[in-house]
This record gives C-alpha cells, structure tokens and sequence, in this order.
C-alpha cells in the first residue's frame, strides 16, 4: 500500500490541518473535527496523486480507526462510570470527605500525589483520570481554585502513575517494542520521571500559596457541602465501589471487566442506596445524570456523565485516526520520520530526535499508540548501529510519547481529558507541568549523554536481555 512520497508533499496534509485547526478553533472558536476532517480530505488528495489507490487509502483510514478501538471502549464505559457514580452518590461522597481533609494551600500537591498513587496501582491515567479526577475536580472547584489548575495536577499525578507502573498498556508497549526487559525500562525511566514530578509538585505547591485557608471562602466550600448532603445519601460504604474496581484492577483483572463491575455496582446503589428508580438509573447511563440545585458550582460537575456525553470524544478519535492512519500506512509518516533521522548524527541527537518524533507523531497522528510504535520502528537499526541499549530508545519512546499526548485538542488523549474534566488541552496545557518537564529532561540527558548507556551483546532480543 506505501508509496514513494517526498517529504515535502507529505507534510502537506500536516500543515493543512494545522492552519485550518488554527483558524477554525482560535479565530471561529469552533471544535477540532472539520479542521481534521479537512486534514484527513487533503492526506487522501495526496495519497492519491502518489500513486495510491481509493480502496488502498479507505483501507489505511480503517486501520486507523481499528487501532483506536480498544480506546473507544475504554472511553464509552468511563462514561457510563461517570454516570453511575455520579448518580450513585460515589462522587458526592468522595467530594464530601475530601473538602474536610484536603486543605487549599496543599490540594494542588495532594491530588497530584493521590492520582500518581492510584494510577501506579491500576496501572491507567485514563481510568484514574475519570474516577479519581473527576471528584478532585468538584473538591479543587469548591475551594476556589481554577479548573485549569486542577487538571493540570490530575494530569501530572495520573500519567506519573501510567508511565511507572508494571500495568500499564504503554508501558509494556515501549519496552516490548524495543526488546527491552520490562523492570529495566521501568528502572531506567526513573532518571527522568522522578525529578520530573518532584518539579511539577514544588510548582504545585508554590501556585497552592495563593489558595490558603485564609484566602478561601469557607462559606462557598460550607455551602456546596451542605447541598451535597442534602442531594445525596452520602455513606463512607460507597466508598467500596471504586475501591473494588482498583482492587480489580490491581489484580490484574483486565480494565474492561473491572470498569463493567464499577458501572453496575453504581447502578445498583443508585437504585437501592439513592433511591432512584430502575428508569432513572438506565437513564443515566444513557444520557448523563441531571440535578438542579440552584447552585451553580454543583449543577456544573454533576450534569454530565453517560455514554451520549462521549460520543463527541469518540467521533473525534474516528476523524483523528482516519487522518492518522493515511498518513501511516501510505507512507507519509516515514517520509516524515526518515527526514528526521538525517539530522541525527550523533547519539544524543537521536535520542532528542526520538523525543521529538514521538510527540511530533501525537500531533500528526492524534493518538498516543503510534507515537510509541511508530518511531520504535523507525529508530531501532539506528539505535543498533550507535551501540545503544535499547532502553535508551525506551525510555525516550514514553518520555516523548506517552506523556506528550495531552497537549493536543485533537489527540485521543486531549479530547478523552476533554470529556472527563471538563477543560480543554489548551487552558490546562501550562499546569501540566510533569508531562512538559520530563521531555525536557529527556532532550537535555540525550544532549549530554548522562544516564545514556551503551548496548550490550544481547540487548535488543526480547527473551534474553541481560539485567542491569
């Protein structure tokens, strides 16, 4: 199906998705899918001219889109949880308990750090970030602080998490790919990881300052609490549906099934906890849970929720991987990718060009996955050829990959952050500091060759790489 496609005409569709989503987001202050439907119409035009037949670019498009599946599975059960858990009372019990624990000044460090321990443990940002981040959302909100802000903590602590733990899909990925020992890549990833979180909580804690005890109006937090108890039946017993979700998880039960057992328990106490009726609750599931209190603030977080709330996300991911998968699997991308690789003479421009590419392919391809299998195919030889351990191109593939993901409106990431938080990737873009600081870190090792080690005899074979 590939063609021969020089760089030049394979950027074209990349800088007519760009231009159009700059036009149609900042000047019209529309949403990202006809700027990627756009994009997808002009991959095609080229693909075309290069030789590529119509049923050969439908093809690409489909793959594409088969690749997200998993994605789309995972976001329209967090949706059903969302509603389940909202409409349960989980969520207003979480919110409730938290307002009396956290305190302003320390809730940016403190949701970083218990998204960053539940994502560890579970082993995904996407399921910490629409179970965990929801209810930071409402507690942060309360306090006065901006949404914006709040995000950006969830996103830190929940990809710190992701991006560590032995569960995670990419995780396995980045190393599986590369040949490298999974607990070696884990080890690895330390060097740029741990002081790029330890940055981000010092930023956190320095921006918390502004929202003291002393700062806040304990009469709006006293309020929301006292509309949430009048709302809700709250109970510490519902406390036991997430918390066997990511026991589950925890053992290893797949994420699919785990989230299916949150979404009925939810169902279930909705109906015998909330006293709702079973019409009710299939509603919520359906199109969302709906309150009117008369107060804004909890009006806000908890009308939402439902598998109808992420079918904007879930059209997005169909534009976006239609578009990424022409420019995969007609050639486009590696057109791309091999201009790259020319001007990475030495290791430690690779290195750097590996962080790069990868968040390059996030903004071209619009998901997380091909931004790690894409450039590990790519620069494995050269890798070999620079006597690099294959955890270097690891490491570099999630430091640039994985975490870079959420900066993109378009990328599945962004738009799944979108539907779960309620705030765009171009207002929480500066406060996730952790998912910025450790490329930069990445870049900064590769440049200056520390903790950049050599290969050794078996490394790059997937069953016999030797320990550290």
């Amino acid at each position: 199906m590939e063609n021969r496609i020089s760089f030049w005409w394979a950027i074209v569709p990349l800088i007519a998705m760009i231009a159009a989503m700059l036009i149609t987001i900042v000047y019209l202050e529309q949403g990202p899918h006809m700027p990627l439907l756009f994009g997808t119409a002009v991959a095609a035009l080229v693909a075309w001219r290069s030789g590529s037949k119509w049923e050969d670019i439908e093809e690409a498009m489909y793959k594409g889109i088969r690749l997200a599946l998993p994605a789309i599975i995972i976001i329209i059960l967090i949706g059903l949880i969302i509603g389940s858990w909202i409409g349960s009372g989980v969520v207003a019990t979480m919110i409730l308990y938290g307002l009396n624990i956290l305190t302003p000044a320390l809730f940016l460090v403190s949701i970083a750090v218990i998204c960053a321990v539940v994502s560890l443990a579970i082993g995904s940002s996407w399921s910490t970030m629409g179970t965990i981040g929801v209810a930071g959302m409402g507690i942060g909100l309360s306090m006065g602080i901006p949404p914006a802000m709040i995000a950006g903590a969830v996103i830190s602590g929940s990809y710190f998490g992701d991006k560590m733990s032995p569960l995670s899909d990419t995780t396995n990925l980045a190393a599986g790919l590369t040949g490298t020992d999974l607990f070696v890549h884990i080890k690895h990833m330390w060097w740029t990881t741990v002081p790029g979180f330890i940055i981000a909580l010092a930023v956190f804690w320095f921006l918390g300052r502004d929202f003291s005890a002393a700062g806040t109006d304990t009469a709006d937090i006293a309020t929301t609490m006292a509309v949430l108890q009048d709302s809700f039946v709250i109970s510490p017993w519902l406390l036991l549906i997430p918390l066997a979700v990511f026991v589950m998880v925890g053992f290893k039960v797949p994420a699919i099934p785990a989230l299916l057992v949150g979404v009925l328990l939810g169902f279930v106490a909705q109906i015998f906890v909330q006293g709702g009726s079973l019409s009710e609750a299939v509603g919520v599931l359906q199109g969302g849970y709906v309150i009117e209190t008369g107060n804004i603030l909890v009006d806000d977080l908890f009308n939402r929720g439902g598998l109808d709330s992420m079918m904007y996300t879930v059209s997005m991911i169909l534009v976006a991987m239609s578009f990424g998968g022409i420019l995969e699997y007609t050639g486009m991308l590696k057109a791309i990718m091999a201009q790259i690789l020319k001007m990475a003479k030495t290791g430690g421009r690779l290195v750097a060009s590996t962080v790069l590419s990868a968040t390059a392919t996030n903004a071209m391809c619009a998901e997380q996955y091909i931004s790690i299998v894409v450039p590990s195919r790519m620069y494995a030889s050269s890798y070999k050829e620079k006597n690099l351990a294959s955890k270097n191109l690891s490491r570099a593939l999630e430091d640039g990959g994985t975490l870079t993901s959420v900066f993109f409106a378009w990328n599945t990431c962004g738009v799944f952050i979108l539907g779960t938080l309620g705030v765009s990737a171009f207002e929480y873009a500066a406060f996730a500091v952790f998912n910025y600081t450790v490329p930069l870190i990445s870049i900064i090792y590769g440049l200056t060759g520390f903790t950049i080690t050599k290969q050794q005899s078996d490394d790059y074979t997937p069953d016999t790489v030797q320990p550290e």
